[in-house]
């Protein structure tokens, strides 16, 4: 199985004060999962976000966030993956569709990245829930 962990999932690895920590560590060595994956928004959103005080109770200097998502691409079982020549077809489906809250624009496209790569997306977020056709892995705290 190939996986498109959220931002949130990152972010929660990094720091062992993040209260969803233990979830995310216990999802990290689930031994089932081949391959984890960063895509341009994941990067930039971890880059950004595991900088913030705002966000993390101990974050990581600017320097810092390269390195660790630098060292995170070292790892045997962690891929780059480029933007999938279907992406737009999907991306447009999912916000195109009834209903489609303008709150889920970057929820979505990482759904429609998700969903063109064959990747099972991997999220805290439950809002994924809602797209047709994703592969979704809903962690939760306390499960």
């Amino acid at each position: 199985m190939n996986d498109l962990p959220d931002i949130n999932v990152w972010l929660a690895l990094v720091d062992k004060r993040h209260v969803h920590h233990a979830t995310a560590a216990h999802y990290w060595f689930d031994t089932s999962v081949r391959s984890r994956a960063f895509c341009r928004i994941t990067a930039n959103g971890f880059l950004r976000l595991s900088s913030n005080a705002n966000v993390l109770p101990n974050p990581l200097s600017p320097h810092e966030a390269w390195i660790t998502y630098r060292q995170f691409l070292l790892l045997p079982t962690i891929r780059w993956l480029p933007e999938p020549p279907t992406l737009d077809d999907s991306y447009c489906a999912l916000t195109c569709a009834p209903g489609f809250v303008h709150r889920l624009w970057t929820d979505a496209y990482m759904a429609a990245f998700a969903i063109s790569s064959q990747c099972r997306l991997v999220s805290f977020d439950g809002d994924f829930n809602r797209f047709a056709g994703l592969d979704f892995l809903h962690l939760k705290t306390g499960v």
